[in-house]
This record gives C-alpha cells, structure tokens and sequence, in this order.
C-alpha cells in the first residue's frame, strides 16, 4: 500500500512538478531546493 501510494506520487511529480536536472543546484532558491528534496524522497521511497 505504501509503495504504491509513493509511485503514484512519484508519477505526479515527473508531470507537473519542474525539472532541475540541468541546473546547478548550488544556485537554486530555497524553495527550489525543497522541491528537489521532496522528489528525491517520493523517488526512493517508491523504488524501496
């Protein structure tokens, strides 16, 4: 259940939240940074 819930999340993510996967990610704004940080975290949950 748990897994599944984040895949979905994770498939939300790849279509409507940006990318930042070109961009330094020493200069990104804060709130850019979170946004990466939580893609990354729905992204290893849903893979682990």
């Amino acid at each position: 259940m748990k897994k599944k819930t984040f895949k979905i999340l994770a498939k939300f993510n790849k279509h409507f939240l940006p990318k930042y996967y070109k961009r330094d990610l020493n200069k990104l704004k804060t709130w850019e940074k979170a946004i990466v940080g939580y893609k990354y975290w729905v992204t290893t949950q849903s893979l682990g």
